[in-house]
């Protein structure tokens, strides 16, 4: 069962899925600032994680230096196992000197690594498609440990 994470800023889609049992989804909604959609099999639920007014934020415990490097660690060596299936960039910086330096380089990188463009028309887009394996998680856990 992969874990696909879809990010889309052209379509405004951002979800997170395990193939045919979830899908966690972020959609803009105008009355609110966005709302999360889990979808579990065939039922839909609605969250909405950002109230209408802030609360204060209560202290969190503090933790040592120690334990958040072990923290970050860990979470690198969780998302090495992920691969990524489909990159598409395409940026304009609304600096024309900027882009003229990209240039070189996006045209090297697609030869090798990808889709990425340049444009002078004011149009950002980023597709990031990224798939895993829970055993793969697992794996990186157990040896992590070890």
């Amino acid at each position: 069962m992969p874990i696909i994470i879809w990010i889309d800023t052209h379509k405004n889609e951002y979800f997170i899925q395990l193939k045919g049992l979830l899908k966690v989804s972020l959609e803009p909604v105008k009355n609110e600032v966005l709302r999360v959609k889990i979808s579990i099999l065939f039922f839909n639920f609605y969250y909405y994680p950002i109230p209408k007014r802030i609360l204060k934020k209560a202290s969190r415990p503090h933790t040592t230096k120690k334990k958040q490097r072990t923290i970050i660690k860990w979470v690198y060596s969780v998302f090495r196992t992920f691969k990524v299936k489909k990159l598409f960039l395409n940026i304009d910086t609304s600096d024309w000197t900027l882009n003229a330096k990209l240039f070189p380089i996006f045209y090297f990188l697609n030869l090798s690594k990808g889709n990425f463009w340049i444009n002078y028309q004011g149009k950002n887009q980023l597709v990031l498609h990224l798939q895993n394996r829970p055993i793969d998680i697992l794996k990186s856990y157990i040896n992590f440990k070890t």
